[in-house]
């Protein structure tokens, strides 16, 4: 008897010449698979196999652990947040489920971004994030969802185009700060202390966000920071040291600000959080009677880039055309170092970017030794009374 790919394999057991033949039924069901590996002399194991046997207690979780693992899942990281809830948003619009989603629902939401006109970085990312926002062993296929993308690219050539952040050098930042700090208001002395922090730590904002109290210490001349690990660095633990300067003052304000949360009774938790109207800071009992729980006391990332756009807009300051964003003071911190004679090393430790990485020069140095290198300036101005030569 042969054996087509097409035939349904029910419960059977091999015989002679490789054929398949019905298993009485008290041998009970093979429990095989595709990816099935047994030894020489192994028997094929079936569902009436006494070590297969499982019980309650095999398949649910404690009360603690379904408690943390829902903890887990609602805190989760602030782009995977964003990118499942615009997918549910529009698979309602669709009368589609969102979770676990099919193969067939994952493309056409693919295609959905790729209408939009989304650069393929950003359509790439978001399909990411959602195939592995799904349960275990539900993920959709993305074969087809990448023979589209790939299609995309070619067509769109404007959807590879990548728009960095634009720098925020010292020249820039300094101004930003003592604008915040003008009002000498708390809100002020948070925001100028981030700013300064962001830009020497060389930080995602996630990470500058995620920072708690007990990770900094700081000293009269430099801050000590504690990482369990980043996103280059995983379960690898760093401690950071931050040197002060007299145009960043990074001491004195991370200080200001530190010593007005204690003033608070605040010494613990998050380093950046929230300041009401009123200057008190927020507790997370009150940003939880506005709906504010996935982080509790933590400052969201994109406070963090509002803040930036606040007060670079409100120092007067205007850009080259490059958008400003929460990611110009590592761009700035990573431009200065550069355009200022750091090796490469001292670039990639600065900003913890993998051994032989080329984002901190080729996103951050050479654009700007480019947009300053002219090799039409070795052409002589033209001067009308000068006679022509022959």
């Amino acid at each position: 008897m042969s054996l087509r790919e097409t035939d349904e394999i029910l419960d059977a057991e091999l015989v002679g010449e490789g054929e398949l033949v019905p298993l009485p039924e008290e041998a009970g069901r093979p429990l095989v698979g595709a990816h099935t590996v047994l030894f020489p002399g192994e028997e094929i194991p079936t569902s009436h196999d006494p070590r297969t046997t499982y019980t309650e207690r095999d398949l649910y979780v404690s009360e603690e652990t379904a408690k943390a693992i829902r903890e887990a899942k609602d805190e989760g990281s602030p782009q995977r947040r964003t990118a499942m809830g615009l997918f549910e948003v529009w698979c309602a619009k669709q009368g589609r489920v969102s979770e676990p989603c099919t193969t067939a629902t994952y493309t056409e939401y693919g295609r959905h971004l790729m209408a939009r006109g989304l650069k393929v970085t950003t359509i790439r990312h978001y399909m990411s994030l959602i195939r592995t926002s799904m349960p275990p062993g539900k993920k959709p296929d993305n074969s087809l969802f990448l023979l589209l993308l790939t299609h995309y690219r070619k067509k769109n050539k404007r959807a590879l185009r990548r728009k960095e952040a634009f720098p925020i050098t010292l020249p820039y930042l300094v101004p930003m700060m003592e604008k915040a700090e003008a009002a000498d208001r708390p809100i002020g002395w948070r925001d100028s202390a981030m700013f300064a922090f962001g830009y020497r730590f060389l930080g995602r904002s996630v990470e500058d966000v995620d920072l708690e109290l007990e990770d900094v210490t700081i000293l009269d001349d430099r801050v000590l920071v504690w990482l369990a690990e980043d996103k280059t660095h995983k379960g690898e633990e760093q401690t950071l040291v931050l040197h002060d300067r007299p145009d960043l003052n990074l001491v004195f304000r991370l200080r200001r600000w530190v010593g007005y949360l204690a003033e608070q009774g605040i010494t613990t938790g998050p380093m950046f959080r929230e300041v009401l109207r009123s200057g008190k800071v927020a507790s997370p009992e009150t940003r939880a009677r506005r709906g504010a729980t996935k982080r509790g006391a933590h400052l969201r990332p994109q406070t963090v880039n509002e803040r930036v756009k606040l007060w670079f807009s409100g120092a007067g300051l205007k850009t080259d055309g490059r958008p400003v964003s929460s990611h110009s003071l590592r761009a700035g911190g990573a431009t200065d170092l550069g355009m200022n004679g750091a090796t490469d090393e001292e670039l990639e430790e600065a900003g913890r970017w993998k051994k032989g990485s080329r984002i901190p020069r080729e996103r951050y140095v050479r654009p700007t030794k480019d947009a300053n290198r002219d090799p039409s300036s070795k052409v002589p101005v033209h001067d009308p009374t000068a006679p022509v030569q022959e």
